[in-house]
């Protein structure tokens, strides 16, 4: 226990998947769509976002061909199921430094964790990719019912860990997660990009090897 102390100030560091342990394949997935079919990037994006939430997929409740029918009633466009998810997961692809990182952090005593609003997806580029078996636990909101969206889940993650929220890390590139995870009173790191997080969590992990 003293060792984990002295390498780092937490117990468990939390990653999203989307944006941290991966390049961020839905909202670039959506935003080539929208590009695709002769819209704004950014609005179409927004619009398939919100939808993501309103069918209920992101949190389990609605199944992925509702989804996309949805997003084709609301905006018009016209291609099938195939080639829609396939434009969203090909471009999730893992960041071998990232995870190079959070083994690292492991091997240092640390446990680890996934905290991402996904939907089956992350189970299938798991199958695809194997990162599953790196980390000790994985909270993906298709499976909980529970969103990053609801401050409450944050409380409700740190007391199925076990722990006082002030010894999770969570690492997310959305700054409104990161403000509602603090709100519960975590350790947090909005990442942007490697140089930046490079030097964040030397702050909480000053021993681990840098990445």
């Amino acid at each position: 226990m003293g060792q984990t102390i002295w390498l780092c100030s937490v117990d468990i560091v939390l990653f999203d998947f989307g944006g941290v342990l991966a390049e961020e394949g839905f909202a670039n997935g959506l935003r080539e769509i929208g590009k695709l079919n002769g819209f704004d990037p950014g609005e179409f994006f927004e619009t398939g976002r919100r939808l993501v939430h309103e069918t209920g997929y992101v949190t389990g409740s609605g199944g992925e061909a509702a989804y996309w029918d949805a997003l084709r009633r609301k905006t018009g466009i016209k291609q099938d199921d195939e080639f829609l998810r396939n434009e969203i997961l090909s471009r999730f692809i893992p960041r071998p430094w990232m995870l190079d990182m959070a083994r690292r952090i492991k091997k240092a005593g640390i446990k680890i964790g996934i905290l991402s609003d996904q939907t089956n997806w992350l189970d299938e580029l798991n199958a695809r990719y194997a990162f599953f078996r790196e980390f000790d636990v994985v909270f993906n909101s298709y499976h909980t019912g529970q969103s990053k969206r609801d401050p409450a889940w944050f409380i409700d993650v740190a007391s199925i860990l076990k722990l006082e929220p002030g010894r999770i890390l969570f690492i997310d590139d959305n700054a409104g997660n990161c403000a509602r995870a603090r709100l519960s009173g975590m350790k947090t790191i909005h990442y942007t990009d490697r140089p930046s997080f490079s030097d964040q969590i030397a702050f909480y992990c000053p021993l681990i090897p840098p990445g």
